[in-house]
């Protein structure tokens, strides 16, 4: 992934200027360590910040058209490039870039191009014929984006709000599968599939055609010319990665370059459930498999630092950022530079354990929907800033456009989790890969229980958070917290505790409304807590808040950490963040 700031119709060009475009563009460098571009066109600027994954030689940004008319700075994957290239003949490219054809699709089809885009990407698009510019965000929001409106009238474009808070008199996230025309002057939704209007699909479910539209996400992501691998947690959405991963590597440019063994890379507790179902994953499939350890003291040194990149102060997700943070910073030092991941899998499938009580498949596949539309704010959000912080790009084949369109018009009465006929959550997905034949996975691992990944690196990872925020919020600062935060009011002393910190880095108003709020059980919306009225007497973005469902469900009658006394405080003597038993990358060339 790469960084992105533009600063458009300002009302001041000048050099001083330029130097303040500079130095906020350097607050994305993370993003983008290897290389830097700005280019000016009177009151208009575009930055870049870039991690080099494809053509790293002579991708540089900002590209251009053939004579310069067409600036672009993209964030982003084109996984149909070397196809849409071979429609613009008549065009010269200068680099070997993927995400060059943006300029010469927008020569030849204006602003209604970016539905031919197959990719991740997040770019803004500047037109020096008629002063005119475009920016667009990818469907479901992989990448980041904001944007923010200054007092003297410009517009800014950032892949992360520390681009442009302190220089915006309003910010807010931009919408994921939307285009803002200057020409229009406005939004406008260029993604629009079937299922987002949540009406109820009826194609009936057949799990070669789910397989195979997975299959087809894995290997376009393949595309690099760098040294990758993939996040393997050892649960079901991780280890299909890999496993298809590992079934269609050969034979591609990227094994030819890198080698035909896969890496593979796990972070956890000590003891934790992912650990040993990761290692046995990575056993069953042969990859070289990278183990890496850290205490919960290691954890919580790093909340600073991982609401800063992360830019939220929701619960769920800097829970689960810590560890992807902690882990992505090991394997850049490995020199791996671009991991496959298992996000979007949950939210599709209905993965999540409170589907357990859906009432109905309609009330299913309407919270499905819901979740999808909310990913960008959540595990997207996740994935790509706890990796993006060291220069690490992850990408989600769950989230490819065309295997979501697949998977969401299945009648969803395939996809609801009925126990009297062996049919767990995600059945639909994990039967299309139960291939007694050739097996994808060991049976016990494609059946194994949904674990959400704050939890699988180890329970006592999350109970820890809580000890240490019971130690720094006072039952006193509880009391007043609807007073000190009226918005998105802070419920327990974690909550507090992530809030005071993210309102340190990012004071403004703008900047708290782009987090999400309300009620969650186990990741639910706040809709779905009316599925089981245990619920809301329980509400914890846990799977364990699942109760009688997760296999190692809260005790319901234990009080939270806000309501008392919380946990024993744990004391941590443990050696720092280490890498367990993982062999040296080596690079076949």
């Amino acid at each position: 992934m790469c960084g992105i700031l533009a600063v458009l119709g300002c009302s001041d060009d000048s050099q001083a200027k330029r130097v303040r475009v500079l130095e906020l563009s350097r607050r994305l460098k993370h993003r983008g360590p290897d290389w830097s571009g700005l280019h000016q066109y009177g009151d208009c600027f575009l930055a870049h910040q870039r991690l080099a994954i494809i053509d790293p030689a002579s991708g540089d940004q900002p590209l251009y058209n053939e004579d310069k008319t067409i600036i672009v700075t993209v964030n982003g994957e084109i996984y149909n490039h070397e196809e849409l290239r071979s429609q613009l003949s008549d065009h010269k490219f200068r680099t070997g870039s993927d995400c060059e054809v943006i300029a010469h699709l927008y020569e030849e089809h204006g602003e209604n191009f970016v539905d031919m885009l197959d990719g991740i990407f997040s770019f803004v698009l500047l037109d020096a014929r008629d002063h005119s510019f475009l920016v667009a965000r990818d469907a479901i929001g992989v990448t980041p984006l904001y944007i923010g409106w200054g007092i003297d009238g410009s517009i800014w474009i950032s892949s992360e709000m520390k681009g442009l808070n302190d220089d915006c008199e309003h910010f807010e996230l931009f919408p994921p599968g939307h285009l803002y025309s200057s020409k229009e002057g406005g939004f406008k939704r260029w993604y629009n599939p079937p299922w987002y209007s949540e009406s109820i699909p009826s194609v009936p479910y057949d799990p070669l055609v789910l397989r195979k539209a997975f299959e087809d996400a894995v290997i376009k992501r393949l595309m690099t010319d760098v040294p990758f691998g993939v996040l393997l947690s050892g649960g079901l959405d991780s280890s299909l990665v890999a496993a298809v991963t590992v079934r269609h590597l050969a034979g591609t440019k990227a094994a030819k370059q890198w080698g035909t063994q896969l890496h593979s890379f796990c972070v956890g507790l000590e003891g934790s459930p992912d650990l040993k179902a990761a290692k046995e994953v990575a056993n069953y499939l042969g990859t070289v498999h990278h183990e890496f350890h850290f205490t919960v003291q290691d954890g919580i040194d790093a909340i600073e630092d991982v609401i800063y990149h992360i830019e939220t102060y929701d619960v769920t997700t800097i829970r689960a950022s810590t560890p992807m943070f902690l882990m992505s910073r090991k394997i850049k030092a490995l020199g791996v530079k671009m991991v496959i991941s298992g996000e979007g899998s949950d939210e599709i499938f209905g993965g999540y354990l409170y589907f357990h009580k859906a009432p109905d498949k309609e009330e299913f596949h309407r919270e499905t929907c819901h979740k999808i539309k909310a990913l960008h704010q959540y595990d997207c959000l996740r994935a790509n800033k706890a990796t993006s912080a060291w220069g690490l790009e992850a990408r989600v084949p769950f989230l490819d456009k065309e295997f979501i369109h697949v998977a969401m018009s299945i009648d969803p009465e395939w996809k609801m989790i009925k126990p009297d006929l062996g049919r767990i959550e995600k059945w639909v997905l994990r039967k299309a890969f139960d291939d007694e034949e050739i097996p994808y996975l060991p049976k016990h691992i494609l059946y194994r229980q949904k674990e959400q990944f704050s939890d699988g690196v180890g329970y006592s990872w999350i109970d820890g958070l809580k000890a240490h925020a019971e130690e720094h919020v006072t039952d006193r600062m509880m009391l007043n917290a609807k007073r000190i935060y009226p918005h998105n009011t802070p419920t327990t002393k974690e909550a507090y505790h992530y809030r005071m910190i993210f309102e340190r880095f990012f004071p403004q108003n703008s900047a708290r409304v782009t987090v999400p709020g309300g009620p969650s059980v186990a990741c639910s919306t706040a809709k779905a807590i009316e599925w089981d009225s245990q619920w809301s007497n329980n509400l914890d973005p846990s799977g364990r808040a699942a109760l009688g469902v997760h296999v190692s469900a809260y005790d319901p009658q234990v009080p939270t950490a806000s309501a008392g006394k919380g946990p024993a405080k744990i004391t941590h003597k443990k050696p720092r963040m280490v890498e367990v038993a993982a062999p040296s990358l080596t690079i076949q060339t």
